[in-house]
């Protein structure tokens, strides 16, 4: 006879192995996508390194994310293109950001053959990762919660990014 305390560690266990499991399968499948995938900028690692601040770097090439209200971009209203911090790429009119008041720079249509997309089911949630298309840096994630007229939020890493007035 088992007693409760018993059953429960023996159920984390299992838990933590299968969701260990899927982790490592959703490493391997990312990073076999990501390795069929080329771009017409591309550095080694070192490079990106001595490119990109350390934020920079953490965004653009590990997928990571800024915390909300901490860009200076998300306050930013002149008329301007964004572009990505890895390579410069034009990604975002100013014409098209609104605040969506979730601490991000948020942009409600990218500019023409700027940004290309995946599926990221991190966190156990299938988002639409949106990546600069030029150099494949991690911008942010696209949500159809946006204003007229593409309902669309592309919500975006300041610190992906850099901002030209015009």
């Amino acid at each position: 006879m088992y007693s409760r305390r018993q059953i429960l560690l023996a159920g984390g266990g299992l838990g933590v192995a299968v969701l260990a499991g899927g982790l490592l399968r959703q490493v391997n499948m990312l990073s076999a996508a990501e390795a069929a995938e080329t771009f017409e900028v591309s550095h080694t690692d070192a490079e990106w390194r001595s490119l990109l601040s350390e934020a920079q770097y953490s965004i653009l090439r590990e997928e990571g994310t800024e915390r909300p209200y901490t860009s200076a971009l998300n306050d930013e209203h002149r008329t301007g293109t964004f572009a990505c911090a890895g390579c410069a790429l034009p990604l975002f009119s100013s014409a098209t950001k609104f605040d969506s008041h979730t601490g991000w720079p948020s942009f409600w249509q990218p500019l023409e053959n700027a940004v290309a997309s995946h599926v990221d089911t991190s966190y156990g949630v299938v988002r639409k990762e949106i990546h600069c298309r030029r150099c494949g840096g991690h911008q942010g994630h696209v949500f159809d919660d946006g204003p007229a007229p593409t309902g669309l939020r592309y919500c975006m890493n300041g610190a992906a990014m850099t901002f030209t007035a015009a």
